[in-house]
């Protein structure tokens, strides 16, 4: 069994937004050369995302507001005891729970083995730094 591992550098601007990058998570897969396996990509900061759906900006807009009705950006410490420690966002920490850590995907002849839309994103809930994404490609 071989495997490859890459690491993506994030820096969302926003506060809040989401960028696909299945075409890195692709150019992976192939500079790998693994043609039967799998890759796992995860986000490694706990106010960040990776999942998968399809890329289509009124979805994307839906998911902004369906968050911030589930987990308000407020920081007002009496609003969320995490950040009574100081930091401003306990919302963040809350939408990467709902929207998931990382994905694994099947890697069939090389290539990624989707349904139909899918696509692979990188959700950030509180924007304005550089974060990790892990991609780990395992196989044959």
């Amino acid at each position: 069994m071989k495997s490859h591992t890459e690491h993506l550098t994030m820096n969302v601007p926003a506060r809040m937004g989401f960028v696909n990058i299945t075409h890195q998570v692709a150019q992976a897969v192939a500079k790998s050369g693994i043609q039967e396996g799998m890759v796992l990509v995860n986000a490694m900061h706990i106010t960040a995302s990776v999942f998968i759906n399809d890329d289509e900006t009124g979805l994307h807009q839906d998911y902004v507001q369906w968050l911030e009705k589930l987990a308000p950006f407020n920081e007002d410490p009496t609003v969320y005891h995490h950040n009574r420690t100081g930091e401003d966002n306990a919302d963040a920490h809350m939408k990467r729970q709902i929207m998931g850590r990382e994905v694994v995907v099947a890697i069939t002849k090389g290539e990624l083995d989707f349904g139909p839309w899918e696509q692979i994103f990188y959700g950030e809930f509180d924007g304005r730094r550089a974060k990790k994404v892990l991609i780990k490609v395992i196989g044959e």
